[in-house]
């Protein structure tokens, strides 16, 4: 929108200049130029000498730039999605995007040039657009100042690597003492081997309370695919009898690329603890967020329900022996701050159309299902690739799979503890099996994914409110 509205006001300032004013002012009698021979000299001006002066070769300059930087950030050219022979094909992909876009410092220069150039001004405390400029301008040099110092003291080690199908990279780094964050929260990497420039963000998928970080990278581009490479460089073979994934950790004997880290940064994701219950829907690599939020759910209701029994265990037996409190244990009991987490259900539906998929998150989910004895968290994958479940198609499937998950408690589609479901869900059945559990609660509806399916969410959510006494609210991320 910023874009489009910046290429409208182009248009039509140069197009005003070039269409209308310089024409106007060649083809002017003498008597109407003879105000305006103190600005332009004694004789008027050629059309030609009008555009090649330092207004109209300036003004030109950030046409060209602007274009070029519009051109490339269209998703034709961001996403490969055009075929150009080469060397052309480096016009495409987010290479050509990311770099593009840093000719708005010849933009700046060449606007601050063509400010002080004005036809009609000749006072110079009254050209002022280096005024306009000065705010945005210094807080980009201070964001990025910031960045170059943040980052310099939030340089990792790293502790693993997995490369997993679906072109899926998972970084677990060591934290940073200082680095303090909340779940659904996203940061900014840096891998020098690739770009020494690029910062690109990815969502933490590590909980607070762990004692490292962890980013999950799908091949999405250029620096992504490089990223990959440089990494995969790094790995070991997989032994006999083991996983085909790569795999590298601490005792490998090649050494892994240089990270840096820059965050975090909230997401909406990030006040998922203000709701009574939350239903996070995840579209592919989407997912990343919402395994750090269950993680983090559960680590807090865990804490909780320790804490509640250690106060308890505080409290001195009081009956017909002991009918008081001494004032010492009153003390450490009622001082100490008693964990309040308002959250108390959380429902989670991954959609994907690769069976690889599930091997991303397949222990962090397991992890959960282990520890969530109290059936706080309610999981669900889905398979799109596969027919609905009732379809004659999928029956055979859909029997074994049962079968499994009944017997030995694990999914032959995901290989967790998580049972697979095919084709997208329903999510009309979905909200209304969550509002009618949950009368007069607050619940936060979280999307990560493609924008196609945010749409429909957001219209449900609104359908719900007017209907029932649930409340939905919800909140989206776009990869």
């Amino acid at each position: 929108t910023i874009a489009a509205a910046i290429v409208v006001g182009v248009i039509l300032h140069a197009g005003n200049h070039l269409a209308c004013d310089f024409p106007r002012l060649i083809d002017s009698s003498d008597e109407t130029y003879a105000p305006l021979r103190q600005y332009f000299g004694e004789t008027k001006p050629t059309y030609l000498a009008l555009v090649r002066g330092v207004e109209g070769v300036t003004g030109v300059i950030m046409v060209v730039c602007m274009l070029i930087a519009f051109t490339l950030a269209t998703r034709w050219f961001r996403r490969s999605l055009v075929k150009l022979p080469k060397p052309f094909d480096k016009l495409t992909g987010f290479n050509a995007f990311w770099y593009s876009h840093h000719l708005f410092i010849i933009v700046y220069i060449s606007l601050v040039i063509h400010g002080e150039r004005l036809y009609l001004i000749l006072d110079w405390y009254k050209r002022t657009t280096w005024m306009y400029l000065a705010v945005p301008v210094g807080l980009y040099v201070g964001e990025r100042t910031l960045r170059f110092f943040r980052s310099g003291s939030y340089s990792v080690r790293i502790l693993k690597v997995a490369i997993y199908p679906g072109n899926v990279l998972t970084l677990q780094m060591s934290k940073p003492p200082t680095f303090r964050y909340k779940s659904g929260q996203y940061m900014f990497v840096q891998c020098p081997a690739v770009s020494p420039f690029e910062w690109h963000p990815f969502s933490i998928t590590s909980a607070p309370g762990d004692d490292f970080l962890s980013i999950h990278v799908r091949q999405l581009g250029d620096w992504t695919r490089e990223l990959k490479r440089v990494f995969s460089a790094a790995c070991e073979p997989p032994m006999n009898g083991k996983s085909g994934l790569l795999r590298a950790d601490e005792n490998t004997k090649k050494t892994f690329p240089k990270l840096l880290i820059d965050g975090p940064y909230g997401s909406p994701a990030q006040d998922y603890s203000k709701y009574d219950v939350l239903l996070l829907v995840g579209l592919g690599i989407g997912a990343t967020p919402f395994i750090s939020i269950l993680k983090d759910l559960i680590n807090n209701i865990i804490k909780m329900e320790e804490e509640d029994e250690a106060s308890t265990d505080l409290y001195p037996p009081i009956g017909p022996s002991k009918a008081s409190v001494d004032l010492d244990t009153l003390m450490r009991i009622t001082s100490k701050p008693k964990r309040v987490f308002k959250t108390t259900n959380a429902y989670f539906y991954w959609v994907t159309r690769e069976q690889g998929s599930f091997d991303w998150f397949k222990g962090i989910m397991n992890e959960i299902a282990e520890l969530d004895q109290r059936n706080i968290i309610e999981m669900h994958n889905y398979l799109t690739s596969v027919y609905e479940e009732g379809d004659a198609r999928s029956a055979l499937i859909t029997m074994l799979q049962a079968l499994n998950h009944a017997k030995n408690g694990v999914d032959v589609v995901s290989g967790t503890r998580v049972r697979t479901h095919f084709a997208r869900p329903n999510f009309k059945r979905v909200l209304s099996k969550v509002a009618s559990k949950h009368p007069y609660a607050k619940i936060g509806v979280f999307y990560c994914g493609a924008p196609v399916l945010a749409q429909e969410l957001s219209n449900l959510c609104h359908e719900f409110n007017g209907k029932c006494t649930t409340k939905f609210e919800f909140h989206k991320e776009h990869f």
